[in-house]
């Protein structure tokens, strides 16, 4: 309706390029309109065809298979007139290894555009991805670009960049931006070359670089050289074309190299031929020296004969025993052999010593083996890996058979730390999602940043979980409890680990409380005793409710002649999706965790984005207390990409949140698929009634406490305060001296105590706040303004004059803002309407010595809580939740069972035989 026309213009394509990269680039330009007039691509390896040809084929779209398109520096004349038969208009060359003549890149009248995956002018060649490791780079990134004779020189088309992590990969950038931004971006390009609108930008030729390709001979070790050296080389090596060093006599391959911040680790000396310091083999992995005294980690180790095994199990014997399979066993063999068959369809019979890789097979193939064996044989878990250290037949069923039978021992949670040294400790803080057990990489790599609000500095980059890695979470966490251990632990086993995690919580308490502070601006001393001291009181508590959740006997009218016995069992509903809010991280976690885990369910829990850390140390934490793999999974990331799912994925059985009204109510939609329960806290507007028969300076106290409670970030702060009108001034201005008196600053200084907002965007917002209440004419008595200092400080503020209209006497801040209006003496009913004129009913209170007073003004206070003479004041045991706007459903107490636990009837006819355990 807002345009004329609109024009379209659509080209004929030849794409010349081969992989997944090119087949999906194939099929963007395809869905985008435009026409694909030919695709040349690589010939059939082992009678396996490209993908980027199978896609092609499947459409009827002309395929050209040439080995080369040069002899001797020469364009063959037969492959040139094979394209030109096609009539493209432009060339399109996305990952194309091959040397294209310049007869074939200059035809189409709109030239050629080829894909490089570095950021040129610098890594011009084709291990780029390599190299920009290797060097220790960064950043990373593509190029698209406007082919020409060079060497990569033609004129740059566009660019993209991304950061480099330090423990990243070849396959982790390629993975997480090179191939998806790239297959985006020829799009892209594509689309500017239409409109006319496409630049020739000539290669600058500072910062030009070119590196030859890495060949196997020239990628052995040197090791006088830092760690940091040595780690880049092994993994922009990794996999191809492999790190190497000699050992024992014989070439041994190098993956998985991470730097190790710790201390020496204990382990089993190895020579390294070349390494002035021996290396240590380690339950983790193996430990190498760089010469500066620092350590890389190595997980993976793989032999001349294409052995590849954990670095951690050099010294072991090897399984030389071949197993004897039963019948059982047999049949699963055979079934993997007709799938190894059914994927190297150019292998006319799979022998034990058929190498899976050798006859073919790729990356892309191992997924795909291993989800069909997955749909066989569901009590077999397998990972890529496995795959990769038993690539012959033989060896891969021997391997298969030991995990189908359980023999594979448990092996060692790696965790791959952010460490820093703060609040006189060293703190280690994972940063990957924990997904089954695992701490890994989010499915499509991508991260963020966590920002320290004291002062706006990185902590971690956290990985970002994807759509793929809540399947994943929720997939382990029904598996878990369906066919887990976890669903067959009796009651009180499970209070025990529940116990063992409180224990492993108060040990790491300072730990916890610091990286808590550091990650939401809590005030170190404050969360230490109540984000995390409440937490650990509260898995104590329900670990105590384990094995007590009880049935009941029911008396029913009976059906003549036959007496009947009804009675009703409590069992776990199944896989809990519990997303938290950023104001209390670990303590929301425990609130919500403890009770799934005591009524025996499982969960997936997303922490709020800006603060993951604690929860993935409770991750961390939950693992060495010997929780059962998939029971406890933490998703990190965007509430509206992983909470969305989560509250509409048809596994999950129950959603459990606490944050804002508005995001509540969508959950409720989307958990409406399929009917899950649901249970909310959400916003919050809490009055406190302050009289003037109180005491006053507890009042004062009390009321600070109500308002400025973790800087504001508080869901019962409360909202508005109500001061009697003969008291009302005093009030005011002894607030004012006690604000004047508090200590703004670094919240892990023991003597602070007001600490900074949890992060930026909710400065602005309480900023803003502030300046709306005074444009409706409150009187802006303190505070107000940002605190003028690093990090993201704000004043505590007061205005009076608030009247019931007001934007602010509506809205929650969420924020150190005290809201005053004052009421006539004496007017109590009057007081009540106007506490109660609000969508919201979590929390409310009360200041008053008359005990009639305060009951009745409990009994018509419409609100979830009601503290009468103090407030703040929450236990474990005792019930929390509103109603209204604030939500429904109950945290914490013995009431935590409704929402957690499905009520099964169950009546028996008296006649029916039941064995005789305990009368009572």
């Amino acid at each position: 309706t807002c345009f004329k026309k609109c024009i379209f213009i659509s080209y004929h394509i030849t794409l010349i390029g081969q992989s997944i990269f090119g087949q999906e680039v194939y099929n963007k330009l395809r869905k985008e309109g435009h026409k694909v007039v030919g695709v040349f691509t690589v010939p059939d390896k082992n009678g396996q065809a490209d993908p980027l040809a199978l896609a092609a084929e499947k459409d009827g779209t002309p395929v050209f298979k040439f080995p080369r398109w040069r002899a001797k520096g020469k364009p063959i004349q037969e492959v040139v007139a094979a394209y030109k038969s096609v009539g493209a208009e432009l060339n399109v060359l996305p990952f194309c290894t091959q040397f294209i003549p310049m007869d074939v890149i200059d035809c189409p009248k709109h030239g050629s555009i080829i894909y490089h995956p570095s950021i040129l002018p610098r890594h011009r060649g084709a291990s780029a991805i390599n190299w920009t490791l290797i060097q220790g780079d960064k950043k990373a990134g593509f190029t698209i670009f406007w082919a020409d004779d060079g060497l990569d020189t033609g004129p740059i088309l566009l660019q993209r960049e991304c950061d480099v992590g330090q423990n990243d990969t070849v396959d982790d950038l390629y993975n997480r931006f090179l191939f998806p931004e790239g297959i985006k971006a020829m799009v892209e390009a594509v689309h500017l070359i239409a409109d006319g609108k496409a630049p020739r930008i000539p290669q600058p030729k500072e910062g030009a670089t070119y590196e030859g390709i890495q060949k196997k001979e020239n990628a052995e070790i040197s090791w006088n050289q830092p760690a940091a050296a040595l780690h880049n080389w092994i993994r922009g090596h990794d996999k191809v074309p492999g790190a190497w060093a000699t050992i024992d006599g014989q070439v041994v391959t190098f993956y998985g190299s991470s730097l190790l911040d710790a201390s020496v680790p204990a382990g089993q000396e190895l020579a390294i031929k070349g390494a002035s310091r021996p290396g240590l083999v380690t339950k983790n992995g193996l430990v190498v020296f760089g010469n500066d005294g620092k350590m890389v980690l190595v997980r993976n180790l793989q032999f001349e004969d294409g052995k590849m095994i954990p670095a951690s199990k050099y010294f072991s014997v090897d399984e030389t025993t071949t197993l004897e399979l039963t019948e059982e066993e047999k049949k699963m063999a055979e079934d993997i052999r007709a799938i190894w068959k059914g994927i190297l369809s150019n292998v006319a019979v799979i022998e034990d010593s058929t190498d899976f890789f050798k006859s073919g097979a790729s990356s892309m193939h191992v997924v795909r083996m291993l989800e069909e064996i997955k749909q066989k044989y569901s009590g077999l878990q397998l990972q890529n890996e496995d795959v990769y250290m038993a690539t012959k037949f033989a060896d891969f069923i021997q391997m298969a058979v030991r995990k189908f039978r359980g023999e594979d021992k448990e092996e060692e949670l790696v965790i791959d730390y952010i460490s820093k040294n703060v609040n006189n400790m060293t703190v280690n803080m994972p940063y990957q999602c924990f997904i089954n057990g695992h701490f890994i990489n989010a499915d499509d790599g991508k991260t963020y940043d966590t920002i320290n609000p004291a002062d706006g500095s990185i902590i971690a980059s956290v990985s970002s979980a994807s759509l793929a890695d809540v399947d994943k979470a929720v997939a382990a966490a029904k598996e878990a409890f369906e066919n887990g251990e976890w669903g067959r632990m009796n009651a009180r086993e499970r209070g025990r680990l529940m116990y063992r995690l409180a224990d492993l919580m108060e040990e790491h308490q300072e730990e916890l409380a610091t990286i808590e502070s550091i990650d939401s601006g809590a005030v170190y001393t404050l969360a230490l005793k109540t984000h995390v001291g409440m937490s650990v009181q509260t898995f104590r508590y329900f670990a105590g409710w384990c094995d007590k959740i009880q049935g009941a006997t029911i008396p029913i009218n009976q059906a003549r002649p036959n007496h009947n016995l009804t009675f009703t069992k409590k069992e776990p509903i199944g896989v809990c999706a519990i997303v938290i809010p950023w104001n209390y991280p670990l303590m929301m976690l425990a609130w919500k965790s403890a009770a799934c885990l005591a009524a025996g369910n499982t969960l997936v829990l997303k922490p709020a984005q800006v603060t993951p850390l604690t929860s993935l140390k409770f991750a961390e934490l939950s693992a060495k207390a010997g929780f059962p793999k998939g029971v406890i999974n933490i998703l990190p990331g965007s509430g509206g990409l992983v909470g969305q799912h989560l509250s509409e994925h048809p596994d999950v059985r129950k959603v459990g949140f606490t944050g804002s009204t508005p995001t509540g109510k969508q959950i409720m939609k989307s958990a409406a698929t399929n009917l899950k329960k649901v249970s909310l806290e959400l916003g919050g507007k809490s009055p406190l009634i302050i009289f003037n028969d109180c005491e006053l300076d507890r009042a004062v106290k009390m009321g600070m406490g109500a308002v400025y409670f973790n800087k504001g970030e508080n869901c019962i702060a409360a909202g508005r305060l109500f001061v009697e009108e003969s008291i009302h001034d005093e009030f005011v201005r002894k607030v004012v001296e006690e604000i004047k008196k508090m200590k703004i600053g670094d919240p892990l200084d023991r003597s602070t105590d007001h600490g900074p907002q949890n992060h930026k965007a909710h400065l602005e917002k309480l900023l803003q706040y502030c300046e709306t209440g005074v444009k409706e004419g409150a009187t802006l008595v303190y505070g107000g303004r940002q605190v003028r200092r690093p990090g993201f400080f704000m004043e505590p503020t007061v205005f009076t004059d608030v009247e019931d209209h007001m934007y602010i006497a509506q809205e929650e801040s969420f924020g150190p803002v005290m809201v005053i209006s004052k009421f006539k003496n004496g007017d109590v009913d009057g007081v009540l309407r106007r506490a109660n004129t609000t969508e919201y009913g979590l929390a409310s209170g009360v200041f008053t010595k008359d005990i009639s007073k305060a009951l009745y003004i409990s009994e018509k206070l419409e609100a979830g809580t009601v503290f009468i003479n103090t407030y703040n004041k929450t236990d474990v045991a005792a019930p929390f939740g509103g109603f209204k706007q604030s939500g429904f459903g109950k945290d914490l107490g013995k009431l935590f069972s409704p929402s957690l636990i499905s009520h099964l009837t169950v009546q028996i006819n008296e006649e029916t035989t039941l064995p005789v355990v305990q009368c009572v």
